[in-house]
């Protein structure tokens, strides 16, 4: 009897165990946002995906948005002390590629106006995973001038007078 048990609770305990997929999973336009600035994932080319133990998954739409949130508590709750699998795309292919091997250059139009493409192969002026962080956590990025420009923007009134608009008011 005893025997049996054992083995029952062997069987249980091992059906209960069951292995996470850390494969990149694809992105659901209609539902997937960043969970550091709550904006849908527009631009595939620059997503960011995290994976915990558990398979939930975070996204991230800039790199930016990504180290950002890193820094918070809510990383830490996601991650449970354990290194959740971060994938990020390809800015030329849309690929993913594991975040720490991927090579950054500066200068992309990204969706949060952080500025870093990831790419696979290293070129002239490229910078690694562990730079590519110290410079976003340095202010090394088009945000500022990405901020000012989603935030002055300019239009036009019914007499074709130009207005400078900020925060929705325009006069």
């Amino acid at each position: 009897m005893k025997k049996i048990l054992f083995l029952l609770s062997v069987i249980f305990v091992i059906s209960c165990q069951h292995e996470v997929d850390y494969s990149p999973r694809k992105i659901n336009f209609d539902r997937d946002i960043c969970a550091n600035c709550l904006m849908g994932i527009a631009e595939p080319n620059y997503a960011v995906q995290a994976i915990n133990n558990n398979g939930k998954v975070l996204w991230f739409d800039d790199i930016g948005c990504f180290v950002e949130y890193i820094e918070t508590p809510a990383w830490e709750n996601f991650s449970k002390g354990e290194k959740p699998k971060v994938w990020i795309a390809d800015a030329d292919t849309g690929e993913w590629l594991d975040i720490e091997k991927a090579w950054y250059r500066f200068g992309d139009r990204t969706p949060m106006g952080f500025g870093y493409g990831a790419v696979k192969n290293k070129k002239e002026g490229y910078f690694d995973y562990s730079t590519t962080i110290k410079r976003i956590k340095e202010g090394k990025t088009n945000r500022e001038s990405f901020i000012k420009k989603h935030k002055m923007m300019e239009h036009s009134d019914k007499n074709g007078k130009k207005m400078k608009c900020a925060a929705g008011k325009c006069g």
